[in-house]
């Protein structure tokens, strides 16, 4: 039988020193190399900045956030002028100098208040006069800046020079027809100007409220009484002082007047 001859890569002793010498270098090199890529990574854990807890948590924070409002909240309401809060409030008494109030323009009546100075007659606009005028004018929606602007209004009808603070544009009165005023909004009208008289009675005004005072009112009739308000009677004038009114505004007050009274 014949001998098979099997091919040997390895030819000469050379060759073989070679292959062992591989078999032992190989195995160290891997191992080295992965000594040092370990360590590397726990270099990194370690002092690297892009491990710090804050860079951490800069990455991990969610890429949006969910923000509440508060429900409800409405928008600042703009500090209206002086003639506008003169005519809807101030007016109602200082129009014609009802309960000892110093008449717009009456240099004689504002010349004693005239002298005490701007700051304290707002003072005394604020937190009221005795029995004679309510604290703001009997509007506690009024804000300090606007019973300023309104009584720097009135003190230099009478000859004053004192100094308006940011008065804004006056409005513009809208042109479209307003629907018809309800007891609702006569109540609003109610409080914006005829509490300075009606609230507290002042100048033999009768008392909101009061049913032993509107009782000859309401027996002269509802018309008797639009006429009064409308056309000014005794100590009143025309429509409170506030000739801004609509007539069917007036009577909407009227009316929530007449309402309380029954």
């Amino acid at each position: 039988m014949s001998q098979i001859e099997h091919d040997s890569p390895i030819k000469t002793p050379k060759q073989l020193i070679t292959v062992v010498a591989l078999a032992f270098l190989v195995p160290i090199v891997i191992i080295v190399l992965l000594s040092q890529f370990v360590a590397n990574i726990r270099s990194v854990d370690k002092d690297s900045p892009a491990m710090s807890h804050e860079a951490v948590a800069k990455r991990l924070k969610p890429v949006g956030e969910v923000a509440f409002a508060e429900v409800g909240s409405a928008p600042a309401r703009a500090d209206r002028a002086g003639e506008e809060i003169y005519n809807s409030v101030c007016s109602a008494c200082h129009a014609a100098g009802a309960a000892g109030a110093p008449k717009f323009g009456d240099k004689g009546d504002w010349a004693p208040r005239l002298k005490k100075g701007q700051k304290l007659l707002v003072e005394a606009a604020i937190a009221g006069v005795g029995k004679m005028m309510p604290p703001r004018g009997g509007n506690a929606d009024l804000s300090d800046l606007e019973l300023e602007r309104a009584v720097v209004v009135m003190a230099n009808s009478a000859g004053a020079n004192f100094a308006q603070t940011g008065q804004p544009a006056a409005a513009t009165p809208a042109k479209s027809a307003a629907p018809a005023p309800t007891i609702s909004d006569g109540k609003k009208i109610y409080e914006a100007g005829c509490i300075a008289c009606h609230g507290s009675g002042v100048a033999g005004a009768p008392k909101a409220g009061d049913k032993a005072a509107w009782a000859p009112r309401l027996k002269a009739g509802v018309d008797a009484v639009y006429a009064s308000a409308l056309k000014g009677k005794g100590a009143m004038p025309a429509k409170g002082g506030n000739a801004a009114l609509a007539d069917a505004e007036v009577k909407a007050a009227v009316d929530y007047l007449l309402g309380l009274a029954r």
